[in-house]
């Protein structure tokens, strides 16, 4: 139960969180390629050691991406109550993704207007991670006997697949049911819905292949790029149509992908692209390779050998009908689909504290992309385990992307008042 007095401690800690939003917002941690992990952590570890936590730094070492120019940081925080009990566990992840164009406001400017804090990840997920913090700080100054611990991780890599981060963690243990028994992933879903999971993912990348030649004489070799063009042509004529009519009892938003979806991340084909200084012309050549990568999204419903076999069996069907067809298929990633028991401890009590706090019941929903829940979910093996956060989903990755100050504070006291359920101790 969100108390009188726990909802005044947030609301007292307004301009600490828009300040700390913003401190974080103006820390640049580009994923792509991974700059200033270690900056961010030392800010968190000055932050939450000040508010009594114990911290730890943890290097990824040997995990995709860590390098000694950039290395993959992590920070994890635990404040232990005054007695035995459980574990509440919010994880954030430190990165975001490239700036891209058509912004209006700094990208790492941190700027407060009308109520908005705007740059990139402030909504995915820095201003959920500094909700989570004021939480947290509120929830121990008024409730200082509570019982078990609270932690608060933020980690890397979440927008490259959470290897370096999350994956990393769990795999030393960090995620052992037996040493947190609840997680909360602040991840921008509006602030009320609670997300149970999220849809499988398979990444691949297909190469065609053909056979150099003079550009006017193409007769004289095989063209790689229009090998690519029939295998695009059978995506769109065979696996698009059979992908839209598949939908899934998982509560996904938005709508559109309650379907299956696939997604032609790049293609290239041909000569590399020269530099923007070059001046002269291309050189006359048929290209004999062409590599696409594909994101596909697949449903609890699904199988992943059959969503792999989809696509060979359109290759291989290729291959018998069109003249020197040959192709390479190489997978890239798989990520299976996740979903938390709707009727789990954290969601239940995460659902209750929406409605008390904004007066309505919860929305309960999953995610059309993967988050980390999938690591703690595969690795850890902790089931209790939601995505629940300030900020709207459709701005995330987008120019302008904000997050509101009063989503903030009341996604602080919803998630306040979880712990207040969860831990108890006596309200002074």
């Amino acid at each position: 139960m969100t108390s009188d007095i726990l909802t005044q401690a947030i609301t007292d800690r307004r301009d600490d969180l828009v300040a700390l939003t913003q401190d974080l917002i103006r820390i640049p941690t580009l994923n792509p390629p991974g700059d200033n992990y270690r900056e961010i952590c030392a800010y968190l570890d000055h932050r939450l050691r000040g508010s009594g936590f114990q911290t730890e730094l943890i290097r990824a070492h040997g995990a995709p991406g860590d390098s000694d120019r950039y290395p993959r940081w992590n920070i994890v925080a635990r404040r232990d109550g005054g007695q035995t009990g459980d574990c509440v566990h919010f994880n954030s992840h430190i990165d975001v993704v490239a700036v891209g164009n058509g912004w209006t406001q700094d990208p790492f400017g941190g700027a407060l207007i009308d109520g908005k804090i705007y740059g990139r990840g402030a909504c995915d997920m820095k201003g959920g991670l500094a909700a989570s913090i004021i939480a947290a700080e509120a929830f121990i100054a008024t409730h200082p006997d509570f019982a078990g611990a609270i932690e608060i991780s933020g980690t890397a890599d979440e927008e490259s697949g959470g290897y370096g981060g999350v994956a990393y963690l769990a795999e030393k243990g960090y995620f052992d049911p037996a040493r947190v028994q609840h997680v909360i992933i602040p991840e921008p879903l509006n602030k009320d819905r609670v997300c149970l999971g999220h849809r499988g993912g398979w990444w691949a990348e297909i190469e065609t292949f053909g056979e150099i030649a003079h550009g006017s004489m193409p007769f004289l070799g095989d063209c790689a790029v229009r090998h690519m063009g029939a295998v695009l042509t059978a995506f769109e004529d065979k696996l698009y149509p059979a992908m839209a009519a598949r939908t899934t009892d998982m509560p996904v938003v938005p709508e559109g992908a309650r379907s299956s979806t696939m997604n032609i991340n790049a293609i290239h084909g041909g000569q590399p692209e020269q530099p923007a200084d070059y001046t002269g012309l291309p050189a006359h050549c048929v290209p004999d390779s062409c590599r696409i990568t594909i994101d596909r999204r697949f449903l609890a419903e699904e199988n992943i050998d059959d969503v792999r076999g989809e696509v060979t069996a359109l290759l291989e069907d290729l291959k018998t009908r069109r003249n020197k067809f040959d192709y390479d298929l190489r997978e890239i990633n798989v990520v299976l689909p996740s979903m938390t028991d709707r009727d789990s401890p954290v969601v239940q009590v995460v659902a209750a504290q929406i409605a008390e706090v904004l007066g309505k019941p919860a929305e309960f929903v999953a995610s059309p992309g993967t988050y980390d829940q999938k690591h703690i979910d595969r690795i850890g093996k902790l089931k209790n385990c939601i995505a629940y956060g300030p900020g709207i989903l459709e701005l995330a990755h987008k120019p302008d992307e904000y997050v509101g100050v009063e989503d903030m504070i009341d996604s602080a006291t919803v998630m306040a008042g979880a712990l207040a359920s969860i831990l108890g101790g006596q309200e002074q």
